[in-house]
């Protein structure tokens, strides 16, 4: 009798790198996937709606409105030397920006999850194309705040030109809120329902339709413990110039709370990621 053959079958596990630093190597890699699904989200989002992209204007818009006639016309408070629809819409911006990419973020891997369980590639691709989508409606949103300067012979100052460094800290703080609801999304499904609570509640608690100068001053440090405050308070000092003051103090805390929201979602988020596509 000839001898039985022996027949070794080897299983071939695809996971992630193991060490960060292959990690980052795999996020360029894998940077078509990245494209593909902010380009497949920026095109689904409106798509079979009347008025298409537009949405991405009317809805900051009549929130302006609301604000304004809410604050500017009955309330009467400060407008910082500015019109009050500026005002508004310099802290609508960033903002909405905040609001979308958290909302977006939060379920970006449960909308995902066929995509998850079935091949390997850096989960954080996924939340991440999520805020660029976010962001376009951001960079959408701002041709109001230029109608609105036009509208008003407004000038901005040189003050404008550090714009961008407050948008990267909107960015660092969308992402950072958004890698923890993302990951806290797939293991408790509850925060389906919290994300819209803390966006609809977190709007009247940021100075977007006041100047976050009405706060008591012996209360602007606290209140200022809300990351978001700063962010507002950067881009409107950027954009309004003129008597708009930057609290420097409540700033410097709410920039401190965005670098550690930033660094402790990329560290949460990639404690947990190689659970997701079992959890999911």
């Amino acid at each position: 009798m000839s001898d039985p053959k022996i027949v070794s079958q080897q299983e071939l596990v695809i996971e992630a790198g193991g060490t960060d630093r292959q990690y980052w190597k795999d996020i360029w890699r894998y940077r078509e996937l990245f494209y593909f699904l902010a380009w497949r989200d920026i095109l689904v989002r409106y798509k079979q709606t009347a008025i298409g992209i537009a949405w991405a204007l009317i809805r900051p818009f009549l929130t302006m409105v609301v604000f304004t006639i809410v604050f500017g016309q009955l309330a009467k408070l400060p407008s910082q030397g500015v019109p009050y629809p500026i005002l508004v819409f310099s802290a609508m911006l960033p903002w909405q920006f905040f609001a979308n990419s958290l909302s977006e973020c939060s379920n970006s891997l449960i909308g995902n999850a066929n995509l998850i369980s079935k091949v390997y590639f850096p989960r954080l691709i996924v939340p991440t194309s999520a805020v660029v989508v976010s962001f376009v409606d951001f960079l959408i949103s701002g041709m109001i705040l230029l109608g609105l300067m036009a509208w008003y012979n407004f000038v901005p100052s040189w003050r404008i030109l550090t714009l961008p460094l407050f948008i990267v800290i909107a960015f660092a703080a969308s992402m950072g809120a958004g890698l923890w609801f993302a990951s806290l999304n797939v293991k408790y499904r509850d925060f389906r329902y919290i994300v819209p609570f803390i966006v609809q509640f977190g709007l009247y608690i940021s100075p977007v339709g006041f100047s976050s100068s009405v706060v008591p001053e012996k209360w602007r440090l606290l209140y200022s413990l809300n990351p978001i405050v700063g962010v507002i308070d950067g881009f409107r000092w950027a954009i309004l110039g003129g008597e708009s003051k930057l609290y420097l103090s409540g700033f410097l805390l709410s920039l401190g709370l965005v670098v550690l929201l930033f660094i402790s979602g990329i560290w949460y988020f990639r404690k947990v990621e190689r659970t997701f596509a079992d959890v999911i």
